[in-house]
């Protein structure tokens, strides 16, 4: 039997880049795996002039994004090339982190019969609500910390088309919450690394786009939901919400569901996360 090809799709502010150390391991395995830089990201990223040092925090605020004009159905139809390509020599497993889940489960009604497997990594899964960012103001979201992190946003997203992050700011405070946030139990040199690794700029369309699966498209495909227990973005309770809401959307199809004590970021290539990848290729 042909093993699967694994493709990673990641986060927000983030880039292929993130998966590395678990494309990595997963290599020295033996086994095919390969991310997507979304549009506007990674090698395509864009760095607004204001943010290199010495940053000029006023022109940070109102310098254009040619992220600005991406959405969802962009980040859909990079990812669905991918997919595409890889399933000429075999089956597809595809991955998604964070804000990357809303993109696997567009793409995953978009092309069932392409994928054998999609799996979710403390990523968010919209089932019965429309949207990501539709829950934002639910009950199981209110322990976020996200607040802690959109307190570095610079300039007004609404005007400026993107969320844009100051993640070289030299506030202490801020660089504590985001830490708080996404990194809990990281030491200041992992939270500086981690830092420099994300992207100012993320489209502002794509929590407020319509996800919409159904037990027919993407409700048929096998899934796996990853869920990291100290994460402090998208709380457990959220991550349960979503593995709750696609079983009850597919009774006869549940989520096949692990659990690791990792804060949001993880890394990926944890040891229990590797050793959950390398378990699906070889079911």
């Amino acid at each position: 039997m042909t093993t699967p090809t694994l493709i990673f799709v990641h986060g927000t502010h983030s880039a292929a880049h993130s998966w590395s150390g678990l494309i990595g391991e997963l290599a020295l395995r033996g086994h095919r795996a390969m991310a997507v830089d979304l549009p506007g990201h990674g090698i395509d990223g864009f760095f607004p002039r204001s943010y290199q040092a010495p940053q000029d925090l006023a022109a940070l605020a109102t310098e254009p994004s040619p992220l600005a004009g991406y959405t969802l159905d962009d980040y859909v139809a990079r990812v669905v090339d991918a997919v595409r390509r890889a399933r000429e020599y075999g089956p597809v497993v595809l991955a998604g982190a964070s804000q990357g889940g809303v993109t696997v489960s567009r793409v995953g009604e978009e092309v069932p019969e392409l994928l054998d497997r999609v799996v979710y990594v403390a990523a968010y899964c919209p089932v019965e609500l429309p949207s990501m960012a539709a829950y934002f103001a639910t009950p199981e979201n209110a322990d976020s910390l996200v607040g802690l992190v959109t307190a570095a946003v610079a300039g007004d997203p609404a005007s400026l088309g993107v969320a844009r992050v100051n993640w070289r700011t030299a506030d202490p405070e801020l660089i504590h919450g985001i830490r708080e946030c996404l990194a809990g139990g990281f030491t200041d040199a992992e939270t500086t690394r981690l830092l420099s690794q994300f992207q100012p700029d993320e489209p502002v369309a794509i929590p407020a786009a319509e996800i919409r699966v159904r037990a027919a498209g993407w409700g048929r495909i096998p899934r796996t939901y990853v869920r990291f227990t100290a994460d402090r973005l998208i709380p457990p309770a959220l991550q349960d919400r979503f593995i709750a809401e696609a079983d009850r959307l597919t009774p006869d199809n549940p989520t096949d569901v692990h659990s690791v004590a990792a804060p949001h970021v993880g890394p990926p290539h944890l040891p229990e996360v590797v050793e959950i990848f390398a378990d699906l290729v070889v079911r």
